[in-house]
C-alpha cells in the first residue's frame, strides 16, 4: 500500500492554501465543533510568533536540547551510527525539532509536514535560512502523503496530543518508515503533568493581565486588541489539545501500530512548574520588554531545575509524574 498523493499541498506549489493568521470570533466558534479546523486556525494564528512565544532558537541552546531528547530516548548503539539519511517531522510547527536535530548531526536531509499552512511555511523558511536540505507539505498526520518505506527516521515534538486518532497516525508512521527505521516523538504531556502545568499557566496569565492594569504598570501591558486575540487563541488551545498520556499508553499504541523495540522516557518535573509560568509571562507582556537579563535568568533557572529533576527527583518520583513523555520504536525489518 502507498499513500503518495499528487494533490498533497507543497510549499512551492500553486495550490498551497494561504495561512489564516487572524481567525474571527465566528471561525473560532465553528472550530469548537471541528478539531481539525481548530488545529489549522490555531497554528496558523501562532505560526509567525511561535518561536518567540516558546523561546525556540536554532543555535547551540536548542540544538543541544533537541539532541539531549534524542539521546535520552534512543539506545546508545543507534547514536553511534548517525546520521540518518532522510528524516520526516510530523506536525512540524516551526521546524524546531527536526531542524535542530539535523544541525546536531542526526539526519542529513529532511521533510516537514503540518496541517497548518502557516507552520509549514515558517518551518521551510527556517530550514532555508539555516542552509539545510529541507522540503515541506501541508498534510494530515492521519494520512501521510508519502510512499511506503520512504524515511529512515520520523520525529515529532508536541504533536501526538493534537491528533484525533493517535494509533492510526502511528500506523502511518510505521508505514512510511523503511524496514529498520525508527520514530521518536517527544514533548507529549503526561496525565499527571497536565494537572499542574496548565493551571499554573492559566493563573499566571490572569495575574499578569490584571496587575498590568494598575497605574504605573500599563507600559507592561500589551494592547487590548492583542490580549483579546490571545484570549481567542487560548480558547482554541483548549480545543486543539486533545490528549494526555501515560508512558504505558504510548507504548501500547506504538506496539499496536506494528512497532518493535518500543520504549518511553520522561522529562521535566520542577522544570515544568517553572517553565510554564515563565513562558506565559513572556507572552503576556509586550515583545522586547523583558530584555537579555531576563532571558538569561529564565534559561539558567530552567537548566538548574532540569538538572535537579534528572539527578534527584528521578530517583524518588514516579516516571509518570514528569510533565513530558517521549516514545520511540522501530519498524520490523
Amino acid at each position: 500500500m502507498t499513500r503518495s498523493d499528487s494533490r498533497a499541498d507543497r510549499t512551492d506549489g500553486p495550490d498551497v492554501p494561504e495561512p489564516n493568521p487572524h481567525a474571527t470570533a465566528e471561525q473560532v466558534e465553528a472550530a469548537r465543533h471541528d478539531t481539525k479546523l481548530a488545529q489549522v486556525l490555531y497554528h496558523d494564528w501562532e505560526a509567525e510568533n511561535y518561536d518567540e512565544k516558546w523561546s525556540i532558537s536554532y543555535d547551540k541552546r536548542c540544538v543541544d536540547y533537541a539532541r539531549d531528547l534524542f539521546d535520552a530516548t534512543v539506545p546508545f548503539s543507534v547514536q553511534r551510527q548517525l546520521p540518518y539519511e532522510h528524516a520526516l517531522e510530523l506536525g512540524c510547527g516551526s521546524g524546531f525539532f527536526l531542524l535542530n536535530l539535523m544541525q546536531a548531526g542526526v539526519a542529513r536531509r529532511g521533510s516537514v509536514t503540518d496541517l497548518s499552512p502557516g507552520m509549514v511555511r515558517v518551518a521551510t523558511r527556517n530550514g532555508r535560512n539555516l542552509g539545510l536540505d529541507i522540503d515541506g507539505r501541508v498534510a494530515d498526520a492521519e494520512r501521510i502523503p508519502y510512499d511506503d518505506n520512504t524515511f529512515d527516521l520520523v520525529v515529532g515534538h508536541a504533536v501526538l496530543h493534537h491528533i484525533p486518532d493517535v494509533e492510526l497516525s502511528l500506523r502511518e508512521v510505521v508505514r512510511v518508515l523503511k524496514p529498520g527505521g525508527r520514530f521518536l516523538f517527544a514533548g507529549e504531556p503526561t496525565n499527571a503533568g497536565e494537572n499542574y502545568a496548565r493551571p499554573l499557566s492559566t493563573l499566571t496569565w490572569r495575574v499578569v493581565t490584571n496587575v498590568t492594569r494598575l497605574p504605573g504598570l500599563t507600559g507592561w501591558r500589551r494592547p487590548q486588541a492583542e490580549l483579546d486575540e490571545s484570549s481567542r487563541a487560548a480558547a482554541l488551545e483548549a480545543v486543539v489539545d486533545l490528549h494526555t498520556f501515560s508512558p504505558g499508553d504510548l507504548e501500547r499504541m506504538a506496539r499496536n501500530a506494528g512497532a518493535v523495540e518500543v520504549s518511553t522516557a520522561t522529562t521535566e518535573f520542577t522544570a515544568a512548574m517553572l517553565g510554564w509560568p515563565l513562558r506565559t509571562f513572556e507572552a503576556a507582556v509586550p515583545p522586547g520588554r523583558l530584555g537579555w537579563g531576563y532571558a538569561k535568568f529564565a534559561f539558567h533557572s530552567w537548566i538548574a531545575l532540569s538538572w535537579v529533576d534528572n539527578n534527584l527527583w528521578r530517583r524518588v518520583v514516579p516516571k509518570s509524574w514528569f510533565y513530558n513523555v517521549m516514545v520511540t520504536g522501530v519498524k520490523p525489518s
